[in-house]
């Protein structure tokens, strides 16, 4: 089984990415490991041009070909996912989230921008294959602090993102995707709470 962590935040500090690392961290506390890949280790040239016959696209498919979950992280600009993780996804095949699980997770400004993981993201994933996809967790910029290395991170944040990372670890724990799940957990919900 394997787990893929798949940063769409341009800086390794980011709000987003500090919200991906916790959950790898989780998900090792249950004795479930993850791989990590970001936006930074590809390749500018190749997202920019969408460099889909490079051997860092071709690697980045067969790291996602080879994971069972998928968590994807991005921050929110302008009311939508961030381009350069687009970008990532236009690297992969157009079936390549299928059987997978995936967790999207996503900081911004404000509530007003909740909506962007279902609006925005959603549809990106689901024509990419996705049909698996666990209730999102959205975090603003108030809720998420990164200073000088130092992550806080919101209890209410905090408590949604174990949840969400407990249930993708459950689902990854017990059975292949074929043999079915709680489509309660299954669907995407952009909850939030101030």
């Amino acid at each position: 089984m394997t787990i893929l962590t798949l940063a769409g935040s341009p800086s390794q500090n980011s709000r987003s990415s500090a919200l991906l690392r916790y959950a790898a961290e989780r998900l090792a506390a249950r004795g479930l490991a993850s791989d990590e890949l970001g936006l930074r280790d590809l390749p500018a040239v190749d997202l920019i041009e969408g460099n889909y016959s490079g051997s860092a696209a071709s690697a980045l498919r067969k790291r996602v070909n080879a994971a069972q979950a998928l968590l994807i992280s991005t921050p929110v600009y302008k009311a939508s996912f961030a381009g350069g993780l687009k970008a990532i996804l236009d690297l992969l095949d157009e079936k390549a989230l299928a059987d997978k699980i995936v967790l999207p997770i996503a900081t911004g400004g404000s509530t007003a921008h909740l909506l962007a993981l279902e609006y925005s993201l959603k549809p990106v994933l689901s024509a990419l294959g996705a049909r698996h996809i666990l209730a999102g967790v959205y975090a603003t910029d108030r809720q998420v602090t990164v200073q000088q290395g130092h992550v806080a991170i919101d209890d209410d944040v905090r408590e949604r993102l174990d949840t969400a990372v407990d249930r993708l670890a459950k689902h990854v724990s017990t059975a292949p995707l074929s043999q079915g799940y709680d489509l309660g957990y299954l669907a995407l919900n952009a909850r939030f709470s101030v």
